[in-house]
C-alpha cells in the first residue's frame, strides 16, 4: 500500500513496478475509472485512443446487443429469480 505524501506524490510498490516496467523517471498517467482510479504508463494509449465516436457507439451497440441476447438464453435464469424475461431486459440499465 503506498501513501499519499503532503505533496501529493505517490511512491509506487517496488513489486509492482518491476511487473509493469515502470523505471524511474517515467511518467505515469492517472485514469478515472469508475470508483477506482487507474495509473497506467503515459506511453499506454487509451482504450478509446484513436476511435471515432461513431466506432464507440458501434462497438457499444453491439455490447449492448450481446446483452440482450445473453438475457434472453437465459430465460430459466430468469424465472428461478422471479423475472420473466420482459422484466430481466427492462431492469437491465440500458433499456431495450
Amino acid at each position: 500500500m503506498s501513501r499519499v505524501t503532503s505533496k501529493l506524490q505517490v511512491t509506487v510498490p517496488k513489486a509492482i513496478a518491476r511487473r509493469c516496467g515502470i523505471r524511474p523517471g517515467d511518467d505515469l498517467r492517472f485514469e478515472e475509472s469508475g470508483e477506482a482510479i487507474r495509473v497506467v504508463p503515459a506511453n499506454t494509449p487509451t482504450r478509446t485512443e484513436g476511435l471515432d465516436v461513431d466506432r464507440c457507439l458501434r462497438l457499444f451497440d453491439a455490447a449492448t446487443a450481446r446483452q440482450r441476447a445473453r438475457i434472453r438464453a437465459a430465460g430459466a435464469p430468469c424465472r428461478r429469480a422471479g423475472l420473466d424475461q420482459g422484466a430481466a431486459l427492462r431492469a437491465w440499465p440500458f433499456g431495450l
